[in-house]
């Protein structure tokens, strides 16, 4: 609970690399989410090379923090894995949503940048990337050992929970 509950977006980072260890902690995390009839429809795109980071900000508006990170994690559905039509969109926000939890336990920093349904973001991706037709990015995950402190918010909201009818 407590890496949940502390988990913020971070985009300001030290530079600082992270070791393939911790980066292998944060895919085996993305990995271990659930998935429509086990599916397991995804696959990652591990981003170090500073030209390519450097990169993403040119057509992703909201990816300037690309430019202090030291990795980014693309998360990708691939259609050709679907047993179930459509889940694949779900499946990959599990596995988003599990990097950012396990990077937070790790002492990282981490933010989730929307790639899909942005056909724009998605091009620009699969171009930048070399990912097939079949693959669609997902989300662009930039990771780092946060360079800002953010206290845990809490989002708890009693007006938006019902029970057993609205």
């Amino acid at each position: 609970m407590d890496a949940i509950l502390a988990r913020r977006s971070i985009r300001k980072y030290t530079g600082q690399a992270v070791p393939d260890d911790v980066i292998k902690k944060l895919l085996k995390a993305a990995m271990s989410a659930p998935s429509a009839y086990n599916e397991q429809p995804w696959h990652f795109i591990v981003i170090k090379n500073r030209q390519i980071l450097d990169e993403i900000p040119r057509f992703h508006p909201y990816s300037q923090m690309l430019k202090e990170a030291p990795l980014a994690i693309l998360v990708c559905g691939d259609k050709n894995l679907e047993k179930s039509e459509g889940f694949w969109v779900q499946d990959c926000a599990a596995a988003t949503e599990n990097i950012l939890i396990a990077a937070q336990a790790q002492g990282l920093g981490a933010v989730w940048l929307g790639v899909y349904p942005r056909e724009a973001l998605v091009a620009g991706m699969r171009k930048l990337c070399g990912i097939p037709e079949h693959v669609t990015p997902f989300s662009l995950v930039s990771v780092g050992y946060p360079a800002e402190h953010k206290p845990p918010s809490n989002r708890y909201d009693e007006a938006r929970v019902h029970h057993d009818r609205w």
